[in-house]
């Protein structure tokens, strides 16, 4: 038999036999496919003065002057900060509050609880942007809001929260903490389960406390998953999410909460300019894989755990 016969034969038993794993794959697949992939083809349009009419082949070819125009905008620095401070901060108190919870959890020896504590936390996960918002609106709301009307019980005058720029960063990080921190729990402790329990005993017969065990024991073997994901998150750190910006913000807080997802709907789908919402579209996914592979490459430089 000769050699590639051979690796073709080999090929076609392993797809036979992992045939229902590959079928449960296939979904997912198909969504990069058809949402991720496909639509790669349309960023040629940045670099052109696209008209709907005419189509992409058709329309004129105008090279970079979509990005140009785009960072001689003078709110391109505006927008840019807020969308890096958004999602810096998210970051920063949005990524270790899941592994706070995964490790507060797996201290917990009593299983109804934990079990309840868990289901609570993960309950919000399934919960629309739009209701989030809309729950945003109603506890901040100035006349009815329940913060505001805990505010008044101190003997101080009621807070427009969404109103003030100031307030709009720290409404937004909360309320997506308080979204996602469940559920992201859950790849944590699959991680905290691959720690052989073994370890812990070796910790306990060296006289580590709970503390030094989780010190010693929990973060370093949690290391590689936390690294894997940070990588990831810091890769969407331009990417904040455009819906629950665009649900909570006003022209009256513009000035911290417009971000590239809410200035690319209002220029592309509201404004009709697409080659140039386009342009800004991929200016940014450029600046995301930036990220991603600098952090990768100082990852592999100072760990043993990167993506590549």
């Amino acid at each position: 038999m000769e050699k590639t016969d051979f690796l073709s034969h080999s090929f076609m038993n392993r797809v036979i036999k992992g045939r229902y794993l590959l079928l449960m794959f296939l979904p997912c697949l198909l969504y990069y496919l058809i949402f991720k992939y496909l639509p790669m083809f349309g960023v040629v349009i940045s670099f052109q003065n696209y008209n709907l009419f005419k189509g992409i082949w058709e329309s004129d070819w105008v090279g970079f002057k979509n990005y140009l125009m785009f960072f001689k905008n003078p709110d391109f620095l505006i927008i840019i900060r807020n969308t890096f401070l958004l999602g810096l901060y998210n970051l920063i108190f949005g990524f270790p509050a899941p592994i706070i919870l995964a490790i507060l959890l797996n201290e917990v020896t009593k299983g109804v609880f934990k079990r309840f504590i868990q289901t609570v936390s993960y309950l919000p996960h399934f919960i629309s942007n739009v209701v989030v918002a809309g729950m945003v609106v109603m506890f901040l709301s100035p006349s009815t809001g329940m913060i505001n009307s805990f505010i008044e019980w101190l003997g101080f005058e009621p807070i427009n929260f969404l109103m003030k720029p100031d307030y709009f960063r720290s409404i937004y990080v909360i309320s997506d903490i308080w979204q996602h921190v469940g559920w992201e729990t859950i790849i944590y402790l699959a991680a905290l389960t691959a720690i052989d329990p073994q370890l812990y005993e070796a910790a306990k017969i060296d006289g580590a406390n709970r503390w030094k065990q989780m010190l010693n024991v929990t973060l370093p073997g949690m290391a590689p998953t936390i690294i894997i994901l940070l990588i990831l998150n810091v890769g969407r750190v331009l990417e904040v999410g455009f819906e629950k910006v665009f649900l909570l913000y006003n022209p009256a807080t513009y000035e911290t909460a417009d971000v590239i997802g809410t200035y690319v709907y209002r220029t592309g789908i509201i404004g009709g300019n697409y080659s140039y919402a386009t342009a800004i579209d991929l200016f940014t996914g450029l600046i995301s894989l930036i990220l991603v592979y600098g952090t990768n490459l100082l990852s592999r430089k100072v760990s043993e755990t990167s993506l590549w």
